[in-house]
């Protein structure tokens, strides 16, 4: 007997651009480098697709996009009200029962980074 099902989680690891993000007088005035990293649990998904059609899954490059969009469109204040639209948007995404995200300010301090991970949904 073959299985015909698994669980299914999409990943974009190591996502880098400039985001307008923070308090600080040269954050305001800057924009800065961050790194995003989110997973997104599809639940279960069979092993292989109806057809080889990309209308039939998630498309990872709407995930990118919206990721982006979300930290670039205005300036945030707080890292924990930008990875909060992040999670509202991706988990708004058809298919989504949970996400992880984790935004990271890469040259806040010089000797390491700081970040915040967020998780909702089904895991």
């Amino acid at each position: 007997m073959s299985l015909t099902k698994g669980t299914q989680t999409l990943s974009l690891t190591g996502l880098r651009f400039d985001a307008s993000l923070g308090v600080l007088d040269h954050e305001i005035n800057a924009p800065q480098p961050i790194m995003v990293d989110a997973d997104l649990n599809m639940g279960s998904q069979p092993l292989l697709p109806r057809d080889d059609e990309i209308l039939n899954v998630l498309d990872y490059r709407k995930v990118r996009t919206i990721i982006i969009e979300e930290c670039t469109a205005v300036h945030i204040n707080l890292l924990e009200t930008m990875i909060g639209k992040v999670c509202d948007r991706l988990m708004a995404l058809p298919g989504v029962q949970g996400v992880r995200v984790k935004i990271a300010k890469l040259e806040i301090f010089d000797d390491c980074e700081v970040a915040i991970r967020m998780e909702t949904g089904q895991w």
